[in-house]
């Protein structure tokens, strides 16, 4: 098997083990542990056996990179699975983690639609309030 293909498979099992593992967390977390599969009850159990001994994120970390593994065999991956590169802004951003980047002056005037389309709602909030009033006063 070619370099390519263990890359595309490293890239794929590093991305679904990430995001599984975030899953079953949050699942463990809500109660619903009993309702995982086995195999991810096994790595929460080693993740929650290692928080003794380490912090949360180191814990974390060995727990993906666990996953990572056994879902790079899964895939077909060869050998040893490749150790993951780390993380830069660009690419935490592509999962949807790390920050947002900050807009920059040319990007603020894009508000200025945004206050024209309330606008129009407010003269006509407006126009109604005066016309309940106005029927009111003359029902008096």
């Amino acid at each position: 098997m070619s370099s390519s293909s263990n890359a595309s498979i490293a890239k794929k099992a590093r991305t679904k083990a990430e995001a599984d593992f975030a899953t079953w967390l949050m699942m463990a977390k809500l109660g619903g542990f009993d309702d995982l599969p086995p195999n991810a009850q096994s790595f929460l159990i080693d993740y929650r056996t290692r928080l003794e001994t380490m912090t949360e994120a180191e814990s974390t970390t060995l727990a993906v990179r666990e996953v990572y593994s056994a879902y790079y065999n899964e895939m077909g991956g060869v050998g040893a699975a490749p150790e993951p590169k780390p993380r830069t802004a660009t690419t935490a951003r592509k999962v949807g983690r790390g920050p947002k980047p900050q807009p920059s002056l040319s990007s603020r005037h894009s508000t200025i639609p945004m206050i024209r389309k309330s606008l129009p709602a407010l003269l006509i909030f407006a126009c109604i309030v005066a016309l309940i009033v106005a029927c009111i006063i003359l029902t008096q």
